[in-house]
């Protein structure tokens, strides 16, 4: 009689439970030509269960048909297979299919056979890539039972290593996509996208992000969504969240770990920078101790992604400062050198005058000086010699000519000095007038400061003008200190620009001596000698104001003085075409 593991036992299935569609089960093929060997297997395999799972048994009865259901099935964990169907070698042949045609490297193959010694077990072991060989007299209930959970429990081991393997190779390749993201809401969008393929599921989730790990914030953003979470897009504040969403996403900020479910995970991370994310997953199926795992190993790297982001913003924004600043520097050097050339050419005309008025006075002048010192000597000598009248009063009208003529030639150099002044070409460009008399109140503080005086400036910023910055500045500067000059110790100069229509206002103000009427008459004239007087003894060569409304006038604009008379101080007022007349 046989012994007790070799009987095949019935089981009476008259009240079995009704089977749980929804409950995950193993699924294995029986390939065999011999209908008997099918009903056999299930019959013995019925109450199979393992980790929870029952069996889905698939069939098929010849190696033809087994090959369709390995191909439409790739997720079959072990065959049953037989050795001899259409051939001798049918099973053989579809071994060699399974494992180099389809690649399906993870099913375990158990190889059943009604004649051993067609296909003696040490040769199909070594030769082929089964995992187990058994004559079908061999596999009794109990033994069948035994060779069925080692093959499933070396699939579930492979199907990890597999599952861990890709996974990996997600999480390597996600990296370097993942560290070339430049914005925040990117890298969420891609996170999301590389946790779905991680877990090789459709899941819906929303990632959010909480700066500075405040744990006292209220509030936090909401950087990327999908799946049934889609309709949060476009949102950015945590308020437009439902409640119970909203509730768990704060008890992950204040549970600071993760946190996996059923149907839904939660994964927490911190930042080097100090900032909290939270992403929120919900797949089809729970999670295997592997996903976990994966999703731990993909968690950890994250937050160099996201540090990575925040470094990249906080480097284009300093690069982008750091352009404006020489953008700015480098006009105010452009600025400058214009200024200096437009001043070494009045210093090389200035030069030029100064050779030619040594040149005139070492000739010209030599000659009426040369007349003047031999008559002051003849003079002497008729003094001396007790002469007539007629012969003193002679000599002197000598004199007297040679010093009309000396007088001439001296007025005919400060003609042609005042020519030279007056060579003025102008060029315009947008200027900002604004920060112009800024500069120029700026040069003059000190010499304002020596005599305790005040200056204030009301001029709004970025108040651009088209006109010849040196020459505005040259006539400014002779407005600013005329003002200094003639105000009393301790006096108040105003400055102001405006607006005014179309034209652009400039005013000076001070507390000075005023201007009577004479003033205002003969005021813009050369060489004009004013009533009021400096109030340090400064000098003046009365060529300033005449300069000044001679720069104005080639702008298009005017220059005007009023005061209400002497004592109550003056104020000067320039305008200047806003844009460039045609």
């Amino acid at each position: 009689m046989a012994e007790q593991d070799d009987v095949l036992h019935l089981i009476d299935d008259t009240e079995s439970a009704p089977e749980d569609s929804s409950a995950r089960k193993w699924k294995i093929a029986v390939i065999d030509d011999d209908h008997a060997v099918h009903e056999g297997t299930r019959f013995a395999l019925s109450d199979y269960n393992l980790n929870g799972a029952t069996l889905e048994i698939l069939s098929a009865y010849s190696a033809a048909e087994g090959r369709t259901l390995m191909r439409d099935n790739p997720d079959i964990a072990a065959v049953l297979l037989d050795v001899i169907m259409e051939t001798d070698v049918a099973g053989l042949d579809l071994v060699e299919y399974i494992r180099n045609e389809i690649r399906n490297e993870t099913v375990r193959i158990i190889l059943r056979t009604g004649q051993p010694g067609q296909a003696p077990e040490r040769r199909v072991i070594v030769q082929y890539d089964i995992n187990d060989y058994k004559a079908k007299t061999e596999l009794t209930a109990d033994k069948l039972f035994t060779s069925l959970t080692a093959a499933l429990r070396s699939y579930q081991q492979l199907e990890r290593m597999v599952q861990t393997r890709r996974g990996l190779e997600i999480i390597i390749d996600a990296a370097s996509t993942l560290y070339d993201f430049k914005s925040m809401q990117r890298l969420a969008e891609g996170v999301l996208t590389q946790l779905a393929s991680l877990l090789n599921v459709d899941c819906a989730g929303i990632l959010v992000l909480r700066d500075n790990g405040n744990a006292a914030a209220a509030d936090f953003s909401v950087l990327a969504c999908s799946g049934c979470y889609s309709r949060f897009i476009g949102t950015t504040s945590s308020r437009s969240l439902d409640q119970d969403l909203r509730e768990m996403v704060e008890a992950a900020f204040h549970r600071r770990k993760n946190e996996f479910a059923d149907h839904r995970s939660v994964l927490y991370l911190r930042t080097g920078s100090g900032r909290e994310v939270v992403v929120l997953l919900q797949a089809e199926r729970p999670l295997s101790d592997t996903d976990r795992a994966l999703v731990e190993i993909f968690s950890s790297r994250l937050s160099i992604a996201f540090d990575n982001v925040i470094l990249y913003q906080q480097l284009h924004e300093a690069n982008t400062q750091l352009e404006d600043r020489v953008a700015q520097r480098t006009r105010a050097l452009m600025q400058a050198n214009r200024r200096l050339s437009a001043q070494w050419l009045r210093l090389q005309r200035a030069n030029g005058f100064k050779n030619e008025i040594l040149g005139t006075v070492a000739h010209d002048l030599k000659n009426p000086l040369g007349v003047i010192l031999g008559r002051t000597e003849m003079l002497t000598e008729l003094i001396s010699a007790g002469s007539s009248k007629e012969n003193v009063t002679a000599q002197v009208e000598h004199i007297r000519d040679a010093t009309k003529r000396l007088t001439l030639m001296v007025d005919h150099l400060i003609s042609d000095a005042m020519a030279d002044a007056f060579d003025i070409t102008i060029r315009r460009e947008p200027v900002d007038v604004a920060a112009l008399v800024n500069e120029v109140t700026e040069a003059n503080l000190p010499m304002a400061v020596n005599k305790q005086q005040s200056i204030s400036v009301s001029a709004p910023p970025n108040f651009v003008t088209m006109c010849d910055a040196d020459r505005i500045r040259e006539a400014i500067d002779n407005l600013v200190s005329n003002a200094i000059k003639y105000s009393p110790i301790g006096g108040k100069i105003t400055v102001t620009v405006r607006h005014e229509g179309d034209q652009t206002v400039i005013r000076i103000a001070d507390q000075g001596q005023g201007l009577s009427p004479e003033d205002l008459g003969r005021l813009f004239g050369r060489f004009q000698r004013l009533s009021a007087k400096p109030t340090a003894g400064e000098s003046s060569t009365g060529l300033g104001l005449s300069i000044v409304k001679r720069i104005i006038d080639m702008h298009g604009g005017h220059v005007t003085a009023e005061s209400t008379g002497p004592g109550q101080g003056s104020t000067f007022t320039v305008k200047l075409p806003a844009a460039e007349t045609s």
